[in-house]
């Protein structure tokens, strides 16, 4: 990969990361805040970010993070994913332990919060996954695990979408696109290259 095309791709990356981060650590709605409800606002915001990251990584397709490389930090991310999900919950009921007793037990007014709590849990269950990959064949642990994280961003993106709190609209609304859209194609590029294998064996 040329270095000009490299560059391209991290700064693209980087923008979408630092950009919404900014808004949401500048945002008016922190004013007056207790660290408690901000560090756990930022960190909501920072697991949407590696919810980015994370499909880039396990596909190979950051310059300098090839496929094996990348799948390695794409452990860390996990990790640092299920941190952010439990500093943001643990924070916000810390805050304000009715509204995240209403959400787990699904009693929110707010729609976003189910969404939350779906995603949360299906993190939850990938993270659990992850510990057993051994013990599963490569087709069950693919399937099941592409499975979860689909679930996990597309309800992560729905509730940040949802919520009109610190994250600024069209920054967020592109992280979430990039993140869907990333998602998605990391899930097919293993079914693609499959069938583009099985053509070229039609063919010869």
């Amino acid at each position: 990969m040329r270095l000009a095309q490299a560059l391209l791709i991290w700064a693209g990356l980087t923008l979408a990361i630092v950009v919404p981060l900014t808004f949401a650590a500048t945002s008016e709605y922190l004013a007056w805040r207790d660290p408690v409800y901000i560090t756990a606002g930022l960190a909501g915001v920072v697991a949407l970010c590696v919810a980015l990251v994370q499909p880039l990584l396990a596909a190979g397709w950051l310059p300098g993070l090839p496929l094996l490389r990348g799948r390695r930090v794409h452990r860390v991310g996990g990790i640092v994913l299920v941190a952010a999900v439990i500093v943001h919950v643990a924070g916000l009921w810390i805050t304000s332990p009715p509204d995240i007793e209403d959400a787990l037990f699904l009693r929110s007014p707010t729609p976003f919060s189910v969404w939350g709590v779906a995603g949360m849990w299906a993190l939850f269950a990938a993270a659990l996954l992850a510990i057993f990959q051994r013990r599963l064949s490569p087709p069950v642990w693919r399937l099941s695990h592409t499975g979860l994280v689909s679930i996990v961003v597309l309800a992560g993106v729905i509730h940040a979408m949802l919520i009109e709190g610190t994250m600024e609209t069209i920054s967020k609304a592109v992280l979430c696109g990039l993140a869907i859209v990333g998602t998605v194609a990391a899930a097919a590029a293993p079914w693609l290259r499959a069938r583009r294998r099985a053509l070229s064996k039609g063919r010869s």
